[in-house]
């Protein structure tokens, strides 16, 4: 493979931003399972801004989400006004550097430091549960208020599975799934027949994370959501969208090392608990209880079939896409129970 240095091309954008401000030092802080890259940028008065690196998807699509993302995070009322991490502006717009070489082409965003208190533990027990389905709650109706304010967004989860489909008939595709090709249209088209059945697509976009994994945010001492940064899978959609993530971080068995993306934990009692907590802030419906179904299966083609190769390291890609085709895809229908949840929230 050849060699690129990413810490050059973060010290070519920060001289594009602010030539004036000395860099002391740039050390990388990245998570070890991801292919991104993130950075602490030091200055010669010991400030510092991190900076975050990437190169899969498409460039527009990076400017488009961390345009809204600073829009919302400058727009959301308290006690969400100081949650999210902010990028950084020069003039009146986001700065985004681009670099394109004959080996990449890679784009550079800075955030300003955001305040951290506590990390979740890595099993919650039933009041941290209770606590955190109540802020979920309020922290999707915030950004449900100020939606209206926030510019346009282009992607759908049709256009990115349609966009999985255009990969699959290309020559790339068809090698790289050649083995489950036939596996992958029939996905997306339940997907697409499901959703079509529900009219999910009526049902209210926000602003929504997708992963969250306790390494992405933090907490008050009693639960409260207090920061968030991170914001590889942001897209505008259902609030469902983070409920998978949201029952993995609730589980029984906690947070691991060593991670699998099965179905099993928006099944578990634990989940329901947070569920209700949620519900009782802010009601869901029938519709969107079934929605998520589609949105795991969504989660899986999408994050990872589609990108897992551009955004997780080489063995957890191949590891978690084996599991996909052996057990993850199969247990949707038999595992997952909208009734069960219906039920418990009285629906």
């Amino acid at each position: 493979m050849h060699f690129i240095d990413f810490t050059t091309i973060v010290k070519d954008a920060w001289m594009a931003y602010d030539g004036s401000r000395e860099i002391k030092s740039i050390s990388d802080i990245s998570a070890k399972v991801s292919t991104n890259h993130v950075y602490k940028v030091v200055f010669a008065n010991d400030s510092f801004v991190i900076a975050k690196l990437s190169y899969f998807g498409r460039y527009e699509h990076f400017v488009e989400d961390h345009t809204i993302i600073n829009v919302l995070a400058n727009n959301l009322p308290d006690p969400f006004e100081n949650f999210l991490a902010r990028s950084l502006i020069r003039g009146n717009e986001l700065f985004v550097h681009r670099f394109t070489n004959n080996l990449i082409d890679a784009w550079v965003v800075f955030y300003k430091p955001v305040k951290i208190n506590k990390q979740l533990p890595r099993r919650l027990d039933e009041k941290q549960i209770t606590v955190l389905g109540g802020q979920m709650a309020l922290f999707h109706k915030a950004c449900a208020q100020v939606k209206n304010t926030l510019p346009p967004a282009s992607k759908t989860l049709n256009s990115d599975l349609e966009h999985l489909l255009e990969i699959l008939a290309s020559d790339f595709g068809k090698y790289e799934h050649r083995s489950f090709g036939e596996e992958i249209k029939k996905q997306c088209n339940l997907f697409f027949e499901n959703t079509a059945k529900l009219g999910s697509q009526s049902l209210e976009r926000i602003p929504v994370f997708v992963d969250w994994n306790i390494g992405n945010f933090s907490v008050t001492r009693s639960t409260k959501l207090y920061s968030r940064w991170d914001y590889d899978w942001f897209r505008m959609a259902s609030r469902v969208m983070d409920f998978y993530f949201l029952s993995r971080v609730v589980s029984d068995v906690g947070d691991r090392t060593v991670f699998t993306y099965n179905v099993g934990p928006m099944m578990e009692d634990r989940f329901i608990l947070f569920l209700k907590a949620y519900h009782k802030v802010s009601p869901l419906s029938a519709t969107e209880i079934h929605f998520l179904k589609e949105v795991y299966r969504f989660f899986i083609l999408n994050y990872v079939i589609k990108d897992g190769r551009y955004f997780f390291h080489e063995i957890y890609a191949t590891k978690l896409q084996q599991e996909a085709y052996q057990s993850y895809f199969p247990s949707i229908d038999r595992d997952f129970d909208a009734e069960k949840l219906i039920r418990a929230l009285d629906l």
